[in-house]
């Protein structure tokens, strides 16, 4: 089949080949089918499998046939998969086959090959299977290995603990947890340190599952990380240091399972909403009130945590407690300012006088909590002052809130803004106001088209 069409088919398998996309297989069985479907390619012959003695078709030959239209050839080319196992990621592919001979040949194929598999082989093949997981049919081959995965040798599981594919490494991490093939203390490591949410989430679960039935060190597989008589403490150090909230709030709520209910106090004042959140759930447990502690930490002056007005204003009245946030408005550190704000938003304390002077905060991060807690209210504020700020600032995140607040309102000022702003030097500033263009006057102008959303705001 030497054919430009043929040479392009050979190329996609040689990238299949030496990548770890499993969508790389699937492409190429798609592609292939259509290239023999519609007359690019001259399809293959079954008699050529098992072969001639002098004819034995090469690779790529084989690989095609493999995905071709007629299911005679596809069947006949399952053979011949046996002299060519990088071609397996394919078969597994025909496990979901239309044609019923076809499938139980292939999954027959895939059985037979698996004992012999390394892990790296075996990854590959489970990235396919759980590919076309979804098609009519597709189960039967993530169902094999999966099964496999379980009920396999340990290294296997672990050795696609690393796995490129996304959706391999979880089930990996699954399995693993399921099996007990990781201790507690690499849970928790992993917990911490996996750029995974679904990964962070099961390790720190297992982890919060170890602690609460009182387990030191575990005695699974992974002796390497010499944990062994790890107590609670130890095993909840790296959740608490995540920088992942999520994490964090597991490392909190094993507090409590480990009678250590009271260190969940500095959690109180965490970036994080859910951190926040279970600290004062944590707390409650054992009699102790939070909005106390949130009182008093925001009562200390220069010593305010960052987020203490925010998680004062979670739990807090507003009566009682927005005059503390007015007050820490004025707050000497910005994030302080910020969180402020935010919680008078929260506690739907915000009055707009007060807070049109942030408009002008040397902070973005004030800046823009002030702008979220004034856009209900934006026809209310002085739309010259507005104007002034947008075009005339020399802080970029100033002009940038003012014409988020001028879009509210439209009109003659928000027009005039945009007008001034469409070849601002800053680009998100820029890219705002040409997104503005259209909004004002209907079609944008060529040079307003295409501009990315800006995600600063």
């Amino acid at each position: 089949m030497p054919t430009s069409a043929f040479d392009d088919l050979a190329a996609q398998l040689d990238r299949a080949l030496t990548g770890a996309d499993a969508g790389a297989w699937t492409d190429f069985d798609e592609n292939a089918r259509a290239v023999l479907w519609w007359g690019a390619l001259v399809p293959p012959a079954h008699t050529w499998f098992p072969g001639a003695p002098d004819r034995r078709p090469t690779v790529t030959e084989t690989a095609v046939a493999l995905c071709g239209p007629d299911g005679r050839v596809r069947g006949a080319a399952l053979f011949a998969v046996r002299g060519f196992p990088e071609l397996l990621p394919l078969v597994v592919v025909r496990c979901a086959d239309w044609a019923g001979p076809v499938r139980e040949r292939a999954r027959a194929v895939l059985r037979a090959e698996l004992p012999g598999l390394s892990p790296g082989a075996f990854g590959g093949l489970l990235a396919v299977a759980l590919r076309i997981a979804g098609r009519l049919r597709g189960d039967a081959a993530r169902d094999l290995l999966t099964g496999a995965l379980r009920e396999g040798p340990g290294d296997r599981v672990t050795a696609l603990f690393a796995s490129g594919d996304r959706v391999v490494r979880r089930l990996a991490h699954r399995v693993g947890v399921e099996r007990g093939l990781l201790s507690p203390a690499r849970l928790a490591e992993t917990a911490a340190t996996d750029p995974d949410v679904v990964v962070q989430d099961l390790c720190a679960n297992a982890v919060l599952a170890a602690v609460g039935d009182g387990q030191d060190g575990g005695d699974g597989q992974d002796g390497e990380d010499g944990q062994d008589g790890q107590d609670g403490e130890a095993l909840l150090a790296p959740l608490l240091r995540s920088r992942q909230g999520r994490v964090r709030a597991a490392g909190v709520t094993g507090l409590r399972r480990t009678g250590r209910a009271a260190e969940a106090e500095p959690f109180l004042y965490d970036r994080s909403a859910l951190v926040r959140a279970c600290a004062r759930w944590v707390l409650r447990q054992t009699g102790t009130d939070p909005l106390p502690l949130y009182r008093a930490v925001c009562a200390a002056g220069a010593g305010v945590p960052d987020d203490a007005p925010l998680g004062l204003a979670e739990c807090g009245d507003r009566a009682a407690d927005a005059p503390a946030l007015w007050a820490l408005a004025e707050h000497g550190r910005p994030r302080v300012r910020a969180s402020a704000v935010a919680g008078l938003r929260r506690l739907d304390a915000v009055r707009v006088e007060p807070l049109v002077p942030l408009l002008d905060d040397g902070s973005a991060r004030v800046v823009r909590e002030a702008v979220t807690a004034l856009l209900p209210w934006a026809d209310r504020l002085p739309a010259d002052g507005l104007l002034r700020r947008a075009t005339t600032s020399p802080a970029p995140h100033v002009r940038r809130g003012a014409l988020r607040l001028l879009a509210e309102t439209g009109g003659a000022p928000f027009r005039e803004a945009v007008r001034v702003l469409v070849d601002d030097p800053d680009p998100a500033v820029r890219a705002r106001a040409r997104r503005g263009w259209g909004e004002g006057w209907g079609e944008a102008p060529s040079f307003a088209r295409d501009v990315p959303k800006d995600r600063s705001e």
